[in-house]
C-alpha cells in the first residue's frame, strides 16, 4: 500500500532562523491510519502539521531539504486550494477559522466554493451538523458558542470537504473534561465511519488515549524521537523523557515498583494481566496512602451563606460557604455553568451578593471597594492576553502600583522583586510580545504580586500549557503558597487538583455539593457525575483491578508525587 503522506529525510528551516525547526524527518502515514503526534512545546509538531496542510510553504516561507509527498504529489507544486481538498485542518484557535455569520453559513463555506446546488447544500449542511450534535444551533453565531460547541462546528465544516486526511491541531485546548471526552469520541466515530486518515496533535495524553490510536509519533527538538503503538510507548516509559505526562495509573504502577516492560492494555484504566498485581498494589496503598494530618491553617477568607442571581428570582449561587487558609491551595471544581466564575466575581467584588457575608483576615469586606479588595485578593484570568495592556514587561508589572500613586523608585524595587520571584527578572527590559504563553501567565501573576495580596484566585492556571511548563508553573505556585499566600484554583483539570491542592470544593448548579480531600472527591463517582467531572483514572484503575480501597490508592499516588517534588 502506498503511504498517503511520506516524509523522507525531510528538513525545514523558517526564514530568518539560523537553525532548522525540523531535522531528518522520515515518516510514512498510510490511508485510514489514526496517528497521534505528541511532544513538548517547541518540539516541532506544529511545524510538521503546517507541512502537511500546506501552511508551509504557502504562508510560512523557508528552506526545505529531503522530500515530502502528499497523496503522491509534492505539496509545494500544488495550490493551497488543491491541497485543502486532500487535507482538512481543525485549528486550535477555532475563532480564527470561522468565516460565516451563522453556524450553517460556516458549515456551507466549502460547498459554496464548489458551487453545489442549494437544495443539496442544505441537506449536506443539516447532515454534517446533525453528525456533530449541533443541528439546533444552525442560526446561532459561531462566536456565541462554548469551546466544545465551536469545536463541533469546526468538525462539521471539515466533514463537508471530502478531504481524505483530517488534521486536528490541539483539539482539546480550552475544553473541559466532559467536552474533551465528547470531542475525542466524535473524532473516533468519524474515523471509524469514514475510513479517513486522522492525525491528532495534542499533549493531553490520557484524554487522547480514551480512544484507540494506531501509532504514536513522539517528537523532540525537531526530530522524531520514537514511533510505536500506545502499549509500546507506555510500557517503555518514554513519555516522561519528552515532557509528556503518562496516564496517572501508569505512573502509580511505577511508584509501586511494578515492572511494565512488555505489559499490554495500558492505554485505558482496565484490568491488567499481571500476576499478583492486586496484592502488590494493596500493600503499596496501605504503606504509602495515609492522608497527611496537617493542622488547619488560620482562615484567610471565609464565605458564609452567599446567594446571588443576575435576576433575583433565578439564583446562580445558592447558600455557598467556604474557607481558605493562609498558605493553602484549594481547588474549586465544577463543570461549565456551575457558577465558578460568578463566585470568583463575588469574592473579588465585581458582583455584590444578595445575601451572605465575606470575611478576609477576620474583617467584614462587604463594603470594601473593588480596588481595596484587589490589594488583598488577586485575580488571574485564564488567558493572560486579556489582562496585559502594556508593551513593556516592567511597565505591565508596575501598572497597579502606578495607578495607586506609588512613587517611581518604590515601584522599581517592588517590580524587580516580583519579577525575580516569577523568574522574569532577566527579561525586565523586554517587550511583552517576546514572551511565551506560559511566561505571560507568570507576568500576569507578577503584576498582582507587586500589590502584596495574601490570597490569589487563579482561573484555569494550566490551560494551554504542556506538561513541562505546567509543572514549572505549578511548582512556582506551590512555592508562593509556602510563603503564606493562599490560592483558590478554579479549574477543570483533575490532575492539577490531585497533585497540588490540599482540598477540593465542588460546585454544581450554584451549590457546594462536596468539600473534602481531593482523593476522596475524585474517587466518588456520585460526586464526579453530578458535577460533570471526570472520576480520576487512578480510582477507575483501582476498581477495575479489585483493589481494597481506591481512595487510598489515589492518596498513595498523591503522596508519592509530592515526595518526588519535595513538597512534604
Amino acid at each position: 500500500m502506498q503511504p498517503i503522506i511520506s516524509f523522507q529525510q525531510y528538513g525545514f528551516k523558517y526564514k530568518n532562523q539560523s537553525e532548522p525547526t525540523l531535522k531528518e524527518i522520515t515518516l510514512d502515514i498510510y490511508p485510514g491510519e489514526k496517528i497521534w503526534i505528541a511532544g513538548p512545546s517547541g518540539s516541532g509538531k506544529s511545524t510538521l502539521a503546517h507541512c502537511i496542510n500546506g501552511l508551509i510553504p504557502f504562508t510560512y516561507g523557508g528552506e526545505t531539504s529531503g522530500s515530502l509527498k502528499i497523496a503522491g504529489q509534492n505539496p509545494a507544486e500544488l495550490s493551497i486550494f488543491k491541497l485543502s481538498r486532500t487535507v482538512g485542518t481543525i485549528l486550535q484557535d477555532q475563532d480564527s477559522q470561522f468565516v460565516g455569520l451563522t453556524v450553517a453559513e460556516d458549515t456551507a463555506f466549502v460547498m459554496e466554493n464548489k458551487a453545489m446546488p442549494r437544495p443539496e447544500m442544505k441537506r449536506e449542511v443539516a447532515a454534517a451538523l446533525n453528525r456533530v450534535g449541533m443541528l439546533e444551533y444552525t442560526e446561532h453565531s459561531p462566536y456565541e458558542l462554548s469551546g466544545g460547541q465551536k469545536q463541533s462546528v469546526s468538525l462539521a465544516g471539515v466533514l463537508s470537504t471530502d478531504a481524505d486526511v483530517l488534521l486536528f491541531d490541539e483539539p482539546l485546548a480550552n475544553l473541559d473534561p466532559a467536552s474533551g471526552r465528547k470531542a475525542m469520541q466524535l473524532i473516533d466515530d468519524i474515523h471509524r465511519e469514514s475510513g479517513k486518515t486522522v492525525i491528532i496533535i495534542e499533549h493531553r495524553v490520557e484524554d487522547v488515549l480514551q480512544q484507540p490510536v494506531d501509532r504514536i509519533v513522539l517528537m523532540n527538538d525537531g526530530r522524531i524521537a520514537a514511533i510505536g503503538t500506545p502499549d509500546e510507548i507506555l510500557s517503555s516509559g518514554a513519555l516522561h523523557g519528552y515532557g509528556l505526562r503518562p496516564p496517572l495509573y501508569v505512573d502509580a504502577l511505577r511508584h509501586a515498583g511494578v515492572p511494565l516492560e512488555g505489559v499490554s492494555g495500558l492505554r485505558l484504566p482496565q484490568r491488567l494481566d499481571i500476576p499478583g498485581l492486586q496484592e502488590k498494589l494493596d500493600h503499596w496503598s496501605e504503606a504509602a496512602g495515609a492522608a497527611s494530618d496537617r493542622p488547619s491553617p488560620a482562615a484567610l477568607l471565609e464565605v458564609e451563606g452567599l446567594n446571588f442571581g443576575y435576576e433575583p428570582e433565578h439564583p446562580v449561587i445558592k447558600d455557598v460557604s467556604l474557607r481558605i487558609g493562609a498558605g493553602e491551595i484549594v481547588a474549586l471544581l465544577g463543570n461549565n455553568g456551575a457558577g465558578k466564575s460568578t463566585l470568583s466575581q463575588l469574592i473579588t467584588g465585581i458582583l455584590k451578593p444578595q445575601s451572605g457575608s465575606l470575611h478576609y483576615d477576620g474583617q467584614d469586606i462587604g463594603s470594601w471597594s473593588i480596588r481595596r479588595r484587589g490589594e488583598a485578593i488577586g485575580y488571574v484570568m485564564q488567558n493572560p492576553n486579556r489582562m496585559i495592556t502594556q508593551h513593556m514587561i516592567a511597565e505591565e508589572a508596575g501598572l497597579g502600583l502606578k495607578a495607586r500613586g506609588v512613587p517611581a523608585a518604590e515601584i522599581k524595587v517592588r517590580v524587580e522583586e516580583a519579577l525575580k520571584v516569577c523568574g522574569l527578572f532577566p527579561f525586565r527590559n523586554w517587550p511583552v510580545s517576546a514572551l511565551s504563553y506560559g511566561q505571560k501567565k507568570r507576568l500576569s501573576i507578577a503584576s498582582i504580586l507587586v500589590l502584596e495580596p495574601k490570597l490569589i484566585l487563579l482561573d484555569e492556571p494550566t490551560a494551554g500549557q504542556d506538561y513541562r511548563h505546567y509543572k514549572e508553573f505549578m511548582d512556582f505556585i506551590a512555592s508562593l503558597a509556602g510563603q503564606g499566600i493562599g490560592f483558590l484554583l478554579i479549574t477543570h483539570d483533575m490532575y492539577l487538583a490531585l497533585e497540588y491542592a490540599a482540598r477540593a470544593i465542588v460546585l454544581s448548579a450554584g451549590r457546594v455539593i462536596a468539600e473534602d480531600s481531593v482523593a476522596a472527591v475524585l474517587s466518588n463517582p456520585e460526586i464526579t457525575e453530578a458535577a460533570h467531572l471526570k472520576e480520576t483514572s487512578l480510582s477507575r484503575f483501582a476498581k477495575a483491578n479489585g483493589l481494597a480501597s481506591p481512595e487510598r490508592f489515589v492518596q498513595a499516588f498523591i503522596n508519592a508525587e509530592k515526595k518526588g517534588k519535595g513538597h512534604e
